[in-house]
């Protein structure tokens, strides 16, 4: 069973972020779609294995992740 990982940047935030989850739909999406990609982010880059994805994939998520990133940012009432 995978240890879920705490996101460092939210946890001053959880409060309000469950009462997101609880009282917006599409947060509760685009925060559970954050938490699923920077997951296979976290293990893409630090297995073990080599990867078999190309350095290009690697990018997209990079780039989808911090979209996320700043659209729960904005949710947050946070300033980049």
């Amino acid at each position: 069973m995978k240890t879920p990982r705490s996101y460092r940047k939210f946890q001053p935030h959880q409060e309000k972020i469950k009462t997101l989850e609880t009282h917006e739909p599409r947060f509760k999406r685009v925060f559970n779609e954050y938490q699923s990609l920077s997951d296979e982010l976290w293990d893409m880059e630090s297995g073990d294995h080599p990867s078999a994805v190309s350095d290009d994939f690697l990018l997209a998520l990079q780039e989808q992740t911090h979209y996320l990133e700043k659209e729960i940012d904005d949710w947050l009432g946070e300033k980049p």
